[in-house]
């Protein structure tokens, strides 16, 4: 099934785009949502006038943080007994460890890399939740994840927009690139990890 993000966002309009990001970012069933792409596809449909980059910048900035909030929340409040529940359609043990090793060898900062990171962005807070991160330094690095991530993507996908002619003819194979891009990294860490274990 195609994906049609520009028209999806044209429909879902602010408060779609808004709710994507706060689901992807905190709760346990978003680590699907495509949160890369959407943002960069919104700040394109800024650049040619369907949305305004400011209230876009700011709203999905608040939501991701928030979402990232939540996440937290639900580490804290539930700590290892997420270890124990049940595998679903909708959750997986394994996102949770693969997580947990990631925040291993990146520490704090993972709450900032992780916003590049599909799957990875959604389960970090909730680790950091699950290891009891200083609520003060939690909230430092996932401001600044947040600002980075909602601002970078959300920008470069509003000055492409403005800076290519006819732009959204290449708008898909762009996306895709995104797409790869957010990825590759999850590969590389994957294909590291196996190899750790041979």
């Amino acid at each position: 099934m195609h994906l049609d993000l520009p028209e999806l966002i044209k429909s879902i309009g602010y408060f779609g785009v808004w709710a994507i990001i706060f689901a992807e970012s905190g709760l346990l069933i978003g680590f699907f949502l495509p949160g890369d792409s959407l943002l960069f596809t919104a700040g394109f449909l800024a650049s040619q006038g369907y949305l305004n980059i400011g209230l876009l910048i700011v709203g999905s900035f608040i939501c991701a943080v928030a979402g990232d909030n939540v996440g937290y929340a639900t580490g804290a409040r539930f700590g290892r007994r997420l270890f124990s529940k049940e595998d679903s359609w909708l959750f997986h043990k394994k996102h949770i460890v693969k997580t947990e090793k990631f925040y291993q060898k990146y520490g704090k900062k993972t709450i900032v890399l992780a916003r590049f990171l599909p799957i990875v962005r959604t389960f970090a807070p909730i680790v950091a939740g699950i290891g009891r991160m200083h609520y003060r330094t939690f909230m430092t690095y996932n401001l600044t994840g947040g600002l980075i991530w909602t601002v970078g993507v959300t920008s470069l996908g509003y000055f492409l927009g403005q800076m290519i002619p006819d732009v959204d003819k290449y708008l898909l194979p762009i996306i895709v690139v995104i797409i790869v891009i957010s990825i590759v990294p999850s590969i590389v860490h994957l294909i590291q990890e196996n190899r750790s274990q041979d």
